[in-house]
């Protein structure tokens, strides 16, 4: 998939989407083989478990709110206006422990099976079957801590 050009209007995804995905509101912004970007509100007490990008790097750009990203047992807190940096093959999580929804600009490069997996993430709330899913599509969830 090649890039086209123009705009994609602030409140709208690419094509009209917006997904639910783990109680966050991901709004593609951009997608080619590349890159992809989505655009993502996250609820506070919301998080995304431990897990991995073997073939992708991952960058959150912090717009309101903070998110805490652990790498491991680091914890790491992204407040507005920074940006997080979580290259393939590490470990994160990403939790939302603020009081208020924080909203931010998520990417990937390259894009691989990203965009395909939240399509299929959309409104799944059994926690086996987003696990089985997205192993399917490159995103290996961590097992729960013992």
């Amino acid at each position: 998939m090649t890039l086209t050009p123009g705009i994609t209007p602030e409140k709208d995804g690419l094509d009209g989407l917006a997904w639910n995905v783990v109680g966050h509101t991901y709004t593609p912004k951009m997608h080619s083989e590349n890159a992809f970007v989505w655009h993502a509100d996250i609820p506070d007490g919301t998080f995304v478990p431990p897990h991995i990008h073997p073939t992708q790097d991952e960058w959150i750009c912090m717009l309101e709110g903070e998110l805490e990203v652990e790498f491991g047992d680091e914890k790491q807190v992204g407040r507005a206006g920074d940006t997080i940096r979580m290259p393939m093959g590490l470990a994160h999580g990403i939790y939302n422990r603020s009081g208020k929804t924080a909203t931010c600009l998520f990417g990937v490069a390259p894009s691989r099976k990203l965009f395909e997996l939240f399509g299929k993430l959309d409104g799944v709330t059994d926690p086996e079957e987003l696990v089985r899913i997205s192993a399917e599509h490159e995103v290996d969830f961590l097992p729960p801590p013992e």
